[in-house]
């Protein structure tokens, strides 16, 4: 069974699906990623879309969808979070 608090495994990005960008988790980063990108409450990771707030891990990266693109958030890998 899996832990409820635990965010879903995705995978890589298979780049013949839709996905939205990814981008660090720096003020301007954000900014001017943000300026050239339509908000979207949702993300999409290898064609399915999960809501504006949701984590996901891609490996080992910890992946939140903010505003229809998704940031950095830190490590899903357990030995080094």
């Amino acid at each position: 069974m899996r832990d409820p608090f635990r965010p879903p495994q995705v995978g890589a990005p298979d780049p013949e699906l839709r996905n939205s960008p990814i981008i660090e988790d720096t003020a301007e980063d954000f900014e001017v990623v943000g300026q050239e990108l339509d908000e979207l409450p949702v993300c999409y990771f290898n064609g399915v879309a999960y809501r504006h707030g949701q984590f996901v891990c891609s490996g080992t990266e910890l992946l939140r969808c903010m505003r229809g693109s998704w940031i950095r958030a830190g490590s899903c890998d357990p030995d080094n979070p």
